[in-house]
C-alpha cells in the first residue's frame, strides 16, 4: 500500500479530512446497500398545510398523472408535472396535499428541495439539488463528483427504474430543473413554479396545471376553516367581501383569518372596514402595480396591528437571506437577547407574518419578506440598515470559528472582527459531533450570509467567513460548496487589499483543484499562494503551500518533490508549528516508502506520532499509524503494526469515521495473512469490503476476492484506502 497518509487539503483543515476519491471520475454504477446494513428511504416531504380546503378539480387533474402500472418499468422521461402560478396562490400547499396523498405508491421514497427561485437570496442551481439527493439516496459524500454533468449522470443511475417522487419547490427557470429529471417513468417530478416554464413543457413533455386564485366560495371556506364556522356564517356578505380584499389568495386570507380568530370581538363587517380604510389608504400612497398589489392592504392591516417592537422585528427578519432562521441568528439582527428574539418570533408566528418549520426555527414567505423589506427601506434609515447586516453576519462568522475550534483545534485562527454586545454567537460546541450538526443545519445560512456580505460590501467578513467555515465544507464533502465560498473569499480579500486572506483562499483552491484532479491549475494557485506568503512573511501559510507541491509532484513520480517538502518542513520549524511539521514528516515518509527505504520511512512516521501525541492531536496520530503499519509490515514488525492499527480503528470507530475504519480493516487483514492467520484475514476482509460496498467504493471487489483466497498473503495490492486525511 503506497497511499499518502494526509490529505492534501493543507490549509484549514490541516489535512484532517477523510479518504481522498477523486468523485470527477466517477460514472455513476455506485452501490450504496452493503451487507448488513440497510438504508431507508429517503421520506424529505415537509408537512403539509393543515386545514387544507378547495381545489377539488385541481387534485383530481393531479389525480390523473399518476404513472400507470403498465408504464412502471418503461424507459423514457419520468413523469413531469408542473404547478404554476402566481406568488401566493397556494402552488406549494397543493402540491404537498397532493403528494402526502400519493406518497404510498412510491416504495422508494420521496425527495423534496426548495430552490430558492424567488427568495431574497440566490436561487439554488441544479448541482446543488442533485448533491442534497444523491446524500438523501445514500451516497457517501465523496463520492458525489463535482463535475455537474457527471453528478446528474450518477443521480440517473440511482433512481432509474426506482418509485420515487421528486417534489421541487420554488423553480424559477427550467435550468434549475432539467438536470434533476430522471430518464425513468416509475418516477414522478412535481414543480411549483410562477413561470409557465413552456420549455419544460415543450422538451419534457409536462403536464402543466396552472393554479388561479380561490374562487369567492372557496375562499369564504378557508375562511370559515381559519376563523371558525359560527363567525363566518352569521356574516356571509361580510365574508365575500373579506375574500375580495384579500384578492383571493390563500397566503392573504390566512394571515387575516389568523389575526381575525384572535380578536373574538371584532365582527367581520368591521374587519372589512378596517380592510378597506387600509387599502384606500395605500392607493393614496401608491402610483405602481406589482406583486404586493393584491396582499398589500392585509399585510399592512396585520403589521400595523403589531405593537412597535413587533413591526421593528419583522422589518429586520427581512434582512435575513437564509432560507429558515434561528432563534439566536435572530437574536444577533435584533440586537435583543435569545429569549426576547423568542417572544418576537412568536408574536410574529402567530399572526402568520412568520411560520415556525421547527423548535425555534423560523420561515417567511417570500411575499412577506418583500413586504418587510419594502417597510425596511421606508422605516429605518441605510445606517442602521447595514448595523443589523453586520451583526447577523458577525453571529454567522463567529459561530462557524467556534465550530472550527470544535472540529480541527489545530487549524488557522485568524483575528475575526469583534462582537461587540449586541451578538452573542456560539461560545463553544462541547464535541466535534455537535458542531458538525450545527453546521449540516445551517449550511445554506451560511451561503446566503457569504453572498449577503458581498452584497452589501462587507469585504472583511467576506473573505474570513470562507476560512473559518473551510473545514465543514471539505469534511462534508460539499465540494461545489467548498470550490465556490472560496472563490468569492478570494475576490472579497483582492478587493480590500488583504494579501493574507488572498494567500489563504489561494491555499484552499490548491486543494479544491487537487481533489478534482486538476493538478496545473493546483499548482499555479500553490505556486501564487507560496508567492504571497513570502511578500508578507506568513509561514504557515508558505509551508502549506510549498507541502501542497510536494504532495502533487509526489504524486506525479517528479523527483522534486521531496525538495518541496523538505523546505516546507524547514518553514514549519522556523514557524514553531508543530502540526505542520508532523504532517512534513508524514509526506517524507511517503518519499522514503516510494524508494523502498521502508526503515527510513518508519523513523519518520514515529516522529510524526510523537509530535501528535504531543498536541493533543489524536486524529492526526490515528491516520499517521496507518502508512508506519505499512512500513513495520515491509519490515517483518507485525505485532508492532498490527498494535498501531488496533489503536488507530478504535479512534475511528468513535469519530464514525467509517472509510477510514475499512481502511485499517484491510490493513489488519494484510497483518494477519502476513502472520499466516487465515481465518482473521478471513474476518477483516471481509468486514472492510462490507464497509467499502456501503461506501460505495470499488476498493470492495478487490477484498471480497482477497477473502475468498485466503491462500493469498500480503500481496502489497492497494486495499483501495486512498489518499487518507
Amino acid at each position: 500500500m503506497d497511499d499518502e497518509p494526509t490529505s492534501v487539503s493543507n490549509e484549514f483543515s490541516g489535512g484532517d479530512s477523510d479518504v481522498v476519491v477523486q468523485a470527477g471520475t466517477v460514472h455513476g454504477g455506485i452501490h450504496v446497500h452493503g451487507p448488513g446494513r440497510s438504508f431507508p428511504p429517503p421520506r424529505q416531504l415537509p408537512y403539509g398545510v393543515p386545514g387544507f380546503v378547495n381545489r377539488v378539480n385541481e387534485l383530481t387533474g393531479l389525480d390523473t398523472l399518476h404513472p400507470r402500472p403498465a408504464d412502471e418499468r418503461g424507459d423514457g422521461p419520468a413523469v413531469v408535472t408542473a404547478i404554476t402560478g402566481g406568488p401566493g396562490v397556494g402552488k406549494t400547499a397543493l402540491a404537498l396535499h397532493w403528494a402526502h396523498r400519493v406518497r404510498r405508491h412510491f416504495a422508494d421514497g420521496d425527495l423534496y428541495i426548495d430552490m430558492r427561485g424567488y427568495d431574497s437570496g440566490d436561487a439554488l442551481g441544479p448541482e446543488q439539488a442533485l448533491t442534497s439527493f444523491l446524500r438523501a439516496l445514500g451516497v457517501e459524500a465523496d463520492r458525489i463528483p463535482i463535475d455537474e454533468q457527471e453528478c446528474a449522470a450518477l443521480f440517473r443511475s440511482m433512481v432509474y427504474g426506482k418509485k420515487i417522487l421528486i417534489f421541487i419547490d420554488n423553480v424559477s427557470s427550467v435550468k434549475q430543473t432539467r438536470q434533476v429529471i430522471p430518464a425513468s417513468r416509475s418516477s414522478l417530478v412535481l414543480i411549483t413554479s410562477r413561470n409557465r416554464l413552456s420549455g419544460l413543457v415543450a422538451r419534457e413533455g409536462a403536464a402543466r396545471v396552472t393554479l388561479d386564485v380561490l374562487s369567492p366560495q372557496e375562499s369564504v371556506q378557508l375562511l370559515r376553516e381559519v376563523i371558525g364556522p359560527l363567525r363566518v356564517d352569521a356574516e356571509p356578505e361580510a365574508a365575500r367581501r373579506v375574500a375580495q380584499l384579500c384578492g383571493c389568495l390563500p397566503l392573504a386570507l390566512r394571515v387575516v383569518g389568523e389575526r381575525a380568530a384572535g380578536r373574538s370581538l371584532l365582527s367581520l363587517g368591521e374587519l372589512v372596514d378596517e380592510l378597506v380604510q387600509e387599502q384606500d389608504l395605500l392607493d393614496a400612497l401608491a402610483d405602481r402595480e406589482d406583486e404586493l398589489s393584491d396582499v398589500r392592504a392585509v399585510f399592512s392591516w396585520s403589521y400595523r396591528a403589531l405593537p412597535e417592537e413587533s413591526r421593528r422585528a419583522f422589518r429586520l427578519l427581512g434582512l435575513h437571506e437564509g432560507k429558515v432562521l434561528c432563534v439566536d441568528s435572530a437574536a444577533a439582527l435584533l440586537a435583543v437577547t435569545p429569549a426576547v428574539a423568542r417572544r418576537r418570533l412568536g408574536d410574529l408566528a402567530d399572526v402568520h407574518l412568520l411560520q415556525e418549520t421547527a423548535r425555534d426555527r423560523y420561515r417567511m414567505h417570500d411575499l412577506l419578506r418583500s413586504y418587510a423589506v419594502e417597510l425596511l427601506s421606508a422605516e429605518e434609515p441605510r445606517e442602521e440598515r447595514t448595523r443589523a447586516v453586520r451583526r447577523v453576519l458577525t453571529w454567522y462568522l463567529l459561530s462557524a470559528d467556534a465550530g472550527r475550534k470544535a472540529i480541527l483545534p489545530h487549524s488557522r485562527s485568524l483575528p475575526l472582527v469583534p462582537a461587540g454586545e449586541q451578538v452573542r454567537p456560539v461560545e463553544r460546541f462541547d464535541e466535534a459531533a455537535d458542531a458538525i450538526r450545527w453546521f449540516d443545519t445551517e449550511r445554506e445560512n451560511l451561503l446566503a450570509a457569504l453572498k449577503q456580505a458581498v452584497a452589501w460590501g462587507q469585504y472583511d467578513i467576506a473573505w474570513m467567513l470562507p476560512v473559518v467555515a473551510s473545514g465543514f465544507f471539505e469534511l462534508g464533502a460539499h465540494w461545489s460548496d467548498w470550490k465556490h465560498v472560496h472563490e468569492l473569499g478570494l475576490d472579497a480579500a483582492r478587493l480590500v487589499g488583504n494579501r493574507l486572506g488572498e494567500a489563504l483562499h489561494l491555499v484552499c483552491l490548491g486543494d479544491v483543484h487537487w481533489r478534482s484532479g486538476a493538478y496545473d491549475l493546483a499548482v499555479d494557485v500553490y505556486g501564487r499562494a507560496a508567492e504571497i506568503s513570502r511578500d508578507i512573511d506568513d509561514l504557515w501559510t508558505l509551508g502549506f503551500s510549498l507541502r501542497g507541491l510536494g504532495l502533487i509532484s509526489l504524486e506525479q513520480g517528479d523527483p522534486g518533490a521531496e525538495e518541496h517538502i523538505e523546505a516546507a518542513l524547514a518553514v514549519f520549524r522556523e514557524h514553531g508549528d508543530r502540526r505542520g511539521e508532523g504532517m512534513s514528516l508524514l509526506s517524507l515518509a511517503e518519499c522514503a516508502r516510494g524508494r523502498e527505504e521502508h526503515a527510513e520511512a518508519a523513523v519518520l512516521c514515529r516522529g510524526a506520532l510523537g509530535i501528535f501525541r504531543e498536541i493533543g492531536d489524536r486524529w492526526s496520530e490515528a491516520w499517521g499509524a496507518l502508512p508506519l503499519a505499512d512500513s513495520l509490515g515491509e519490515l517483518g514488525e507485525l505485532p508492532d503494526a498490527e498494535e498501531h492499527l488496533g489503536r488507530a480503528l478504535a479512534v475511528f470507530r468513535e469519530f464514525t469515521d467509517r472509510r477510514s475504519e475499512a481502511s485499517v480493516l484491510g490493513r489488519l487483514g494484510d497483518v494477519s495473512s502476513a502472520r499466516g492467520e487465515p481465518d482473521a484475514a478471513r474476518r477483516f476482509w471481509t468486514q472492510a469490503a462490507v464497509l467499502y460496498e456501503e461506501l460505495g467504493d470499488e476498493s470492495a471487489d478487490v477484498l471480497w476476492r482477497r477473502a475468498e483466497d485466503v491462500t493469498v498473503s500480503g500481496s502489497g495490492e492497494e486495499d483501495g484506502g486512498g489518499r487518507a486525511g
